[in-house]
């Protein structure tokens, strides 16, 4: 049966334990713990200084591209704009060894500020 246990009653078993004011076995039979709850507990006490898993910091899928692949990718569409995304996949997959999908390439551009326009606007430059 599952009980859930406050953290108060956690912190003050694993503080009689760390200043041995009462056994193990005393404070597994006072507070109801099982035996692997205590072991777990202390373990995490010891490793964390707390009796509760800490919270995951990071959220959503890792990035594919990190900051050096995303201003290659920005340099390179400079000097050749008019390439479609599924070829400057391919050639991430072949100079950087990058394999990504040509909607996350459209999806990184966005997010380092390239847009359509901008594109045109870089073409029609270099046709000049």
């Amino acid at each position: 049966i599952f009980r859930k246990i406050s953290c108060d009653v956690k912190i003050a078993a694993m503080k009689l334990y760390k200043d041995a004011h009462m056994s193990k076995d005393d404070i597994i039979h006072c507070v109801g713990f099982f035996k692997s709850t205590f072991w777990r507990t202390l373990k995490l006490w010891r490793e964390t200084g707390d009796v509760i898993t800490p919270l995951c910091t990071t959220r959503g899928w890792p990035h594919l591209l990190y900051y050096n692949d995303v201003d290659y990718l920005v340099q390179f569409i400079e000097h050749r704009p008019t390439w479609f995304l599924d070829e400057l996949a391919k050639m991430l997959d072949s100079n950087q060894f990058i394999s990504i999908h040509y909607v996350t390439v459209h999806r990184t551009l966005e997010h380092a500020g390239v847009s359509y326009k901008k594109l045109q606007h870089i073409a029609k430059e270099r046709n000049e």
